[in-house]
This record gives structure tokens, sequence and C-alpha cells, in this order.
């Protein structure tokens, strides 16, 4: 477990939803917060924010390593700068969408890409930090952040075992005590088929720390079934309006699917219960209507059992059903009202 702004986290509470911002700001500080009205609307937890600057992050350049590829889905051929540029969160602005987050309640954190960024974010008092995907083998960085005591969390998309080990060893070295390890598949959009959910169980044994879900899937189904498999941690892009821009609007999730996923992550993890077969306590009375023999028609003594006078009906408290073999034939061994369940001793 762990423990952001008084928040308890971890397999013993309802997951927690965090709602990434990041660029469907779209330039404007006024949309920006918007959507964290939304966001504490629908019922989240937390706000994230992203913290660089376009020159922190890569230089001007249009040679083709500093391109996205043509064939990108969202941004095929924009340079990184340019992309960079157009996402990100002007840091004069943190301050105000901070005090928004807080002012609903919302715990109000970010990703830092350098320490520049770490600097203006300690000066700002979040209470949480995040390493995105991309940033898991910049160990200075994690250093840098685990360093300062407060909880981290570390997304592991395309990071590979070693380099998931060496970022948690690195964070643990540098005196973090609090971590959550988030599972991701870093494309954007992702396809649901390559989540390979399946390994959150192991991603929590290799790193011996809380897990969760970094999700840039369509809809809420992929962090719905991360719970089932042992999330505690969920977190989805957030936009006012798909269709009204952004440069994450396209897998983002609008205000009604945020608040559908907050409900049913609750629900997905209330249901995870416990390993037990057999009845619940909520089931008692639909024990008490179970199937069993009993005599349907007043008899006699000294008559014939027979399907008759004696069927398998609701409620229980009969001999089985299966004991109709056994019975039938025999003969009352006295008066015996309909009504009555039927008994070894009746016979």
């Amino acid at each position: 477990m762990i423990s952001i702004a008084g928040r308890a986290i971890g397999p013993a509470h309802p997951p927690f939803v965090v709602a990434e911002l990041s660029g469907n700001h779209d330039g404007s500080l006024d949309r920006a917060l918007s959507i964290v009205d939304a966001v504490a609307a629908c019922g989240a937890h937390a706000l994230k924010l992203q913290t660089y600057r376009p020159d922190t992050l890569t230089v001007d350049c249009d040679a083709p390593a500093f391109r996205l590829g043509d064939d990108h889905e969202l941004w095929g051929g924009e340079t990184l700068y340019r992309l960079f540029e157009r996402a990100h969160t002007p840091w004069e602005w943190h301050e105000p969408i901070f005090e928004r987050a807080r002012s609903h309640g919302l715990v109000a954190f970010s990703s830092p890409f350098d320490p520049t960024a770490v600097e203006l974010l300690e000066k700002l008092g979040v209470p949480a930090y995040k390493i995105a995907s991309s940033e898991i083998v910049d160990l200075p960085l994690i250093r840098l952040v685990a360093a300062t005591g407060k909880p981290m969390i570390i997304s592991t998309g395309m990071a590979s075992v070693a380099e998931i080990h060496a970022a948690v060893a690195a964070a643990r070295a540098a005196g973090c005590t609090q971590l959550a390890v988030l599972a991701c598949t870093a494309s954007y959009p992702a396809d649901p088929a390559e989540s390979n959910l399946r390994a959150l169980p192991l991603l929590a044994g290799l790193t011996g720390e809380m897990v969760g879900v970094s999700d840039h899937t369509p809809g809420i189904g992929v962090p719905l079934a991360a719970v089932a498999l042992g999330a505690c941690l969920i977190e989805k892009h957030v936009t006012l309006s798909r269709s009204g821009g952004g440069v994450d609007a396209a897998f983002s999730l609008e205000p009604d699917e945020l608040a559908a996923l907050v409900v049913e992550s609750e629900r997905a993890w209330q249901s995870l219960g416990g390993a037990v077969i057999g009845p619940r306590e909520s089931e008692r009375e639909g024990l008490r209507f179970r199937r069993s023999l009993y005599v349907v028609r007043d008899v006699r003594a000294g008559e014939p059992v027979t399907t008759d006078n004696v069927r398998s009906i609701r409620p229980a408290g009969g001999l089985p059903p299966d004991a109709a073999s056994e019975v039938l034939g025999r003969r009352f061994a006295h008066d015996v009202p309909l009504g009555t369940p039927m008994s070894w001793d009746l016979i």
C-alpha cells in the first residue's frame, strides 16, 4: 500500500483513478480548468499533468530522427519539437490548475521530464510524482525524484525486465519508500490486444511493488479487466469531447466515460472478494427456497407414496429430490396433511 495526500492506495481499497490532462487543454487555460471541473464532477480521485517545455525534451530539428513516422495514426510526420510545443502545459498554468483541482478535493500531481520540472513541482508542493514510460531509462531523473521522499509511480511502457528492475532499484536506492509500477502500452491509441494484462501479477512479483495500469486504449474495458488482475491504480487521459480536438483527444475518455470508470472499477474491485466457494451470507434466504420433497395433498395412514401425493417442490426442508426413488411405493405411517416436508419418519 502507498499513501498520496492522505489517500490510501492498495489492494484493500477501491482503485485510485487518475485523470491525465496532458495536451487536451488545446492551448487554453480556460479549457484546462473546465477539464479539471469535469474530472472532479465525475468522481475521479486525482488529476495529473505533464511538466516539460519543448526545449527540455528535444531540439527544433527537422531531421528524420526527430520526426514521427508518416504512418502514425495521430501525429504522422510531425516533428518532436512541434508536437511537444503543441501538447505541453505552460509552467505558469500549473499553479492555477493545481489550485482548481485541490479546491475540488482532487489529488494533483505531475510527471516531470527534467530537473527543472522537478524544481517547479517541488515549489508547488506536489504530493507525488509519476515517471512516464519514455523516462524509465532516465535513471538520474528517477533518483532525483526519489530523493524528494515522495511517493512515486513508474510507467513501464516499452520497458524490458532489465530496465524495469534498474528503474525500481534506482528509486529505492535514492530513498523512495512508496512506489507503484504501472503496466502500459506506449502507443497512442493502443490496441487492447497488446495490453497483455495477464502480465500484471508477473509485474507485481518481479518488482515487489503495488501495480496498476496506464491505459491508452479506447473505452474502459481494459482498466476494468486490470482490476481483476490486481491493478490498484488506473490512469486514463481525459477530454471534454473527443470531437473537440486536443492532441490526445482520440484516446481520451469523455466525462461520462470517466464517471463510468470510477463507478465500475470500484464495483469490479468489490466483486473480487475472497477465495471462497460456498453460500454467501446474502444467499441464506435463497437456500430456504431450494427444491425438496413435500407431501402435496392430505394422505391417510397406509396410503402408498406416489407421484400424486409427494413431489419435488419449493421450499427446502424435506428430503432431497434424489430421494424420490427410495420413498415411492412405500406407505405412510400415519395421516399427513398437505404441505408437510417429507421425512423418513413419515413412512
